[in-house]
């Protein structure tokens, strides 16, 4: 099952996402599926990967720690993302 919905989102970011699609890779994947697993309820879906894509893109790519943890120490890009992807 989470093969399933790991290959909907890949092709959602191929369909939606454009340009940040392509410069994603399968770290990059693995990293956003962790935090729409991880705020999974607290929005509406289309809601919750927009905002992971955004935190994905604003994290250095040699960050260690996973979104949800990195965007407790960065209250900057959260709030920017939060912004973007409409959460409220």
């Amino acid at each position: 099952m989470k093969t399933i919905v790991g290959l909907l989102f890949a092709a959602a970011l191929l369909v939606g996402g454009g340009a940040s699609a392509q410069s994603m890779n399968s770290d990059d994947l693995k990293w956003i599926n962790q935090c729409i697993a991880d705020n999974r309820g607290g929005a509406r879906a289309e809601v919750i990967r927009k905002y992971c894509v955004c935190m994905n893109e604003k994290m250095d790519s040699n960050e260690t720690r996973s979104i949800s943890e990195w965007e407790k120490s960065n209250p900057r890009a959260r709030a920017a993302c939060d912004r973007e992807s409409g959460w409220r």
